[in-house]
């Protein structure tokens, strides 16, 4: 029974543990989800259906346009004819006309322009999409904050536990020297006051980290436990090209520039369209001799061409040209804006690299400061002070190391954030 119970123990034990294994998460899962779960995401498919719509109206365009049209007039005088002839009887027109008439009417000149209003549509579209993409990608350098935060928090709480050791050892051999009569209480106390401390750190750490996380599994709408590992991401390769999403905006949007000025020529081409017309008259709208109600029908092709828009054909370009060199200007500023914001980042990555190498240094000769101050504490050469003082040089070394280890990650990727890579 005793080996039953021990192993449904351990069995029990096994589960629980494994139920409890944490999860691993990495920035990139962050990024995805974060731009996955983000409000502004629905406004793509608002973009996309706006989009599908607005095409399909300009298509419209293509098709014949049918008007139906009537007319019932009555004038002061009518065409006559000044002859007269012995047994002959010329026809008069009556004062009072009727006309009732169907017309199909396909423009052909138009059809280039509904080619170019459509193209100019499908831009401003990308234009507005591209401007989303933009700000969805600012949310990049938030999920680099909490994510990098997260992580200087979980080494900080590792270092902790190191710390808690130390002092723990020292703990151990000041009891085993009071018990021999060579040290005082009070020493003891000395180092239980630094574990407390060491303690109310690792609570302070994870509610930080709590807080942290908390906001991260906002962003990505998932829940983030204690348990939830953040996989320490591996050093970017610095490019030198700017790739920020604001660029294609500048570009989709120069290309809008040129199809308006592809449209204002359009407009100023003559108008060709096809066109028949069929309905009723009285008298005949094709045959002036015919007095009764009678039927017709009329085709051919009709121009119409208004020379006053050439007044202001040049002028009207004048806007789009001065928009289009003010655009150029904001896009000039904005690489001038990232390449000097690149010039301050990548001096504050080579700034950490270095203090990154006098970091391992200073650590290692703290850590043999600390051994031998522990072997000195052991023989009572050393106060218990002097103890504590190079427990926590050491400990304030390794702090530094992570703390440049997690600031050198951050200046990376923000660097790779702001080059758009």
């Amino acid at each position: 029974m005793k080996t039953v119970f021990f192993t449904l123990s351990f069995l029990l034990n096994l589960l629980s543990a494994n139920s409890q294994t944490s999860k691993a998460i990495t920035l990139a899962d962050c990024y995805a989800l974060a731009k996955q779960n983000y409000p502004l995401i629905k406004q793509r498919e608002l973009i996309l259906k706006s989009k599908e719509y607005s095409l399909n109206n300009l298509s419209k365009g293509y098709l014949p346009q049918l008007s139906i049209n009537g007319q019932a007039t009555y004038q002061s005088d009518v065409t006559s004819i000044p002859i007269s002839l012995p047994g002959v009887v010329v026809p008069s027109l009556p004062k009072d006309q009727y006309k009732l008439y169907g017309e199909i009417n396909q423009p052909l000149t138009d059809l280039v322009t509904i080619k170019h209003q459509k193209e100019l549509q499908k831009i401003n579209y990308a234009v507005q999409e591209e401007n989303l993409e933009a700000e969805l990608y600012k949310l990049q350098e938030r999920i680099n904050q909490l994510f990098f935060g997260t992580l200087l928090i979980d080494e900080q709480v590792k270092q902790n536990e190191l710390l808690k050791k130390d002092i723990q050892t020292g703990l151990t051999k000041i009891n085993a020297a009071i018990k021999n009569g060579i040290e005082l209480k009070s020493n003891e106390n000395k180092l239980k006051a630094e574990l407390l401390k060491a303690n109310q750190r690792e609570i302070e750490l994870r509610s930080a980290r709590k807080a942290y996380t908390d906001m991260l599994g906002l962003f990505m709408n998932q829940s983030i436990d204690e348990n939830t590992v953040f996989e320490k991401p591996i050093s970017p390769v610095q490019a030198s090209s700017i790739n920020r999403p604001e660029l294609k905006v500048y570009e989709t949007r120069n290309k809008s520039y040129e199809v308006q000025k592809k449209l204002i020529n359009s407009k100023n081409l003559p108008k060709f369209a096809l066109f028949i017309q069929g309905g009723v008259g009285k008298p005949s709208p094709v045959n002036l001799f015919s007095q009764d109600l009678s039927t017709y029908y009329i085709g051919g092709l009709r121009l119409n061409w208004a020379l006053s828009n050439l007044y202001t054909y040049k002028k009207e370009k004048l806007p789009i040209d001065i928009d289009q060199k003010i655009m150029e200007t904001q896009k000039e500023t904005f690489l001038f804006n990232t390449n000097f914001s690149l010039k301050q980042q990548s001096a504050e990555v080579i700034k950490l690299q270095e203090l990154l190498k006098s970091d391992s240094e200073i650590i290692e000769l703290r850590s043999s400061v600390k051994t031998i101050a522990n072997a000195q504490l052991e023989n009572g050469i050393i106060t218990t002070n002097d103890f504590i003082k190079e427990v926590n040089a050491e400990d304030q070394a390794r702090q530094t190391k992570l703390l440049h280890e997690i600031q050198l990650l951050i200046a990376q990727y923000t660097y790779q954030n702001t080059a758009g890579n």
